[in-house]
């Protein structure tokens, strides 16, 4: 668990998905699996969060919604792709309206797999994510003190 700095915030998005993944998140919260135990919180405010998690296939009614909540989110952020329709469309991914994965709107840093995806799989991914945000976060901070270098020199 090095690496997570603080809670994480986690907004949950369903891309037209089955639910099948969306119950096994709700999974993860129950005292079973207990993700506060490792700081995750899921809130509602895409403008406060830190992990986007999505479920379910890109559509042509979502994408914008989609790309909407992403970019609603303060930098840094991460996404965790859960199951297999998020990866690819599943086995959705020939229906006329399925576009594909989450990749085929906004830019994925976690790729949970299954189908549907296993509650701990899931935790193994949103901590993934938390691991990611730490270097990007450390990156940011980099970036600044050398703006703040040249901005001086």
């Amino acid at each position: 668990m090095k690496g997570v700095e603080r809670s994480l915030w986690v907004v949950h998005y369903d891309a037209s998905s089955c639910n099948g993944c969306d119950i096994e998140v709700l999974a993860c919260l129950t005292p079973v699996y207990d993700a506060e135990r490792f700081g995750v919180v899921l809130i509602g405010d895409p403008k406060q969060a830190d992990v986007l998690l999505v479920t379910g296939g890109v559509n042509e009614r979502n994408v914008s919604v989609l790309r909407e909540i992403y970019s609603q989110m303060p930098e840094p952020k991460a996404v965790v792709a859960i199951g297999a329709c998020a990866y690819s469309g599943g086995v959705f991914a020939e229906c006329y309206n399925i576009q594909g994965g989450v990749a085929e709107a906004i830019p994925v840093d976690v790729y949970v797999p299954g189908c549907a995806a296993k509650p701990e799989s899931i935790l193994d991914g949103v901590l993934a994510a938390a691991g990611i945000l730490a270097r990007k976060r450390k990156d940011m901070r980099k970036s600044r003190r050398a703006g703040k270098m040249e901005a001086k020199g």
